[in-house]
C-alpha cells in the first residue's frame, strides 16, 4: 500500500516545491489546502511540509495572535477553518502566538449571529439559510478547541451538526441536500419543505468530514456524540451506492452520467478520507475496507495527471452553491455548469487528507 500513496506524496513534494507560500490573505481555501499538508506532514515527517504550513502562517500573524487581514465582524464561517492548522502549530512549537491566534477565532462563536433555527450563519447576510458546507468550515475547529484549550463546551457543535442533519436530511437518497431555507421562500427551496434539490457532491463531502474529524473530540458516552458517529455511518453507507465504478464520485451525486456531470476530485476526496478515517477509528466496521481502496485508486486514477514530470490534481469544481452573483438556483445546470480548476487548493487539501488517512488505515506510514 506504500506504493499507492507514494504518488500522494509526490503530489504534496511537487505542489510544494512549485507553489507560493499561501501567506497573501487569510482564506478558507488556504486553510484547507494547509491542514492536508500538516496530516500529511504527521505521517511522513517531512520538514518541508511542516514548514511551508508554518511559513504560510507565520507573516499572517503577530507575536499578540493578532490576524491583520482576518475581519471578526464579517462573520464568515469560512474565516474559521484556518484554525485547524494553527492548533496544530502550537501543539508541535508549543508558540504562544498560534494559541492567541487560535483564541481570537473562537471568541468570533461567542457573538456570531444565527439563524432561527440555532445554527450559526454561513455569512452574516445569509439570513435563515444553512448550507451543509458551512458545518466543517466551523464546527471541526470548534470541537478541536474546546478538547485542547477551551472548557469542553460541545453544545454548539452538536447543535449545529444534528441541525443540518435534521434540515438537510433527504429520505430518498438517504443523503443530505446542500441548502435549505427556513423562509421556504427562496427560489432555490421547496415550498413545502425548504430544503434545495441538487446532491451536491462536495457539500455532503463536507459534511462527512466534520463529523468524522469533531468525533476525534467529543465525549464518546454523549448521546449526541452517538447520534454523530450514527449519522456518519449511515451517510458514508448510502453514498457509497453512488459510487462509481472507477471508484470515485460525481459533481451530483444522484445524476450520475447524466450529460453535464462529470466526476468530481474533491468530493470524491473527501469521502475517500471520511471512509479511510472511520474505518481506521472504529466508526465504521472493517468490511469497508474494500471501498476505502477503491475510493483512493479512483483519485489516482481520475484526477492524477503527469505534466512535464511533475503530478498535478485534475477534475476539482472551482466554485458552486447557492445564492450569489450570477445568481445560483440550486438547479442541475447552476452545479454542473460550472468548471474545473486545476490544483484547486480545495482539491489538493482534501487529496492530501486522504492520502493521510489512507496510510494510516493501511499502515503505509513512517511513524
Amino acid at each position: 500500500m506504500r506504493e499507492l500513496s507514494r504518488k500522494g506524496h509526490r503530489l504534496a513534494d511537487d505542489f510544494i516545491s512549485s507553489h507560493p507560500l499561501l501567506c497573501d490573505k487569510w482564506d478558507h481555501e488556504y486553510g484547507v489546502a494547509l491542514l492536508g499538508i500538516m496530516l500529511l506532514y504527521e505521517t511522513n515527517g517531512k520538514r518541508a511540509h511542516f514548514d511551508f504550513v508554518k511559513n504560510s502562517l507565520d507573516p499572517q500573524i503577530d507575536d499578540h495572535g493578532n490576524i491583520p487581514d482576518y475581519n471578526k465582524e464579517a462573520y464568515e464561517v469560512d474565516s474559521i477553518v484556518s484554525g485547524r492548522a494553527l492548533l496544530r502549530l502550537y501543539q508541535k512549537s508549543g508558540n504562544e502566538k498560534y494559541k492567541l491566534a487560535a483564541e481570537n477565532l473562537r471568541d468570533q462563536f461567542r457573538t456570531h449571529p444565527k439563524a432561527s433555527f440555532g445554527n450559526f450563519l454561513h455569512k452574516r447576510n445569509m439570513t435563515e439559510i444553512l448550507l451543509i458546507d458551512g458545518i466543517y468550515m466551523g464546527m471541526p475547529f470548534l470541537a478541536e478547541y474546546e478538547a485542547a484549550l477551551g472548557s469542553s463546551d460541545f453544545g454548539e457543535v452538536f447543535g449545529n451538526l444534528l441541525t443540518a442533519y435534521r434540515l438537510n436530511y433527504d429520505k430518498e437518497s438517504g443523503l443530505m441536500v446542500h441548502g435549505y431555507d427556513a423562509t421556504k421562500s427562496r427560489p432555490w427551496a421547496d415550498p413545502s419543505t425548504g430544503r434545495s434539490s441538487a446532491l451536491w457532491g462536495r457539500g455532503l463531502g463536507w459534511f462527512v468530514v466534520a463529523c468524522v474529524d469533531v468525533l476525534d473530540h467529543l465525549p464518546p458516552n454523549y448521546a449526541s456524540t452517538v447520534e454523530i458517529s450514527r449519522i456518519l455511518k449511515e451517510l458514508l453507507q448510502n453514498v457509497l451506492r453512488y459510487q462509481h465504478k472507477t471508484g470515485s464520485w460525481f459533481q451530483i451525486l444522484d445524476e450520475g452520467e447524466r450529460e453535464g456531470n462529470y466526476l468530481e476530485a474533491s468530493a470524491s476526496a473527501m469521502f475517500t478520507y471520511a471512509l479511510c478515517k472511520a474505518i481506521s477509528t472504529g466508526r465504521i466496521d472493517e468490511s469497508f475496507r474494500a471501498n476505502a481502496e477503491q475510493a483512493y485508486n479512483g483519485l489516482l486514477h481520475n484526477f492524477l495527471a503527469e505534466r512535464n514530470g511533475r503530478y498535478t490534481l485534475v477534475g476539482t469544481c472551482a466554485s458552486a452553491g447557492l445564492e450569489g452573483k450570477p445568481y445560483r438556483n440550486g438547479s442541475f445546470e447552476s452545479y454542473a455548469c460550472e468548471p474545473t480548476r486545476d490544483n484547486d487548493l480545495k482539491g489538493v487539501g482534501a487529496f492530501f487528507m486522504a492520502t493521510a488517512a489512507f496510510d494510516r488505515l493501511f499502515g503505509a506510514t513512517n511513524e
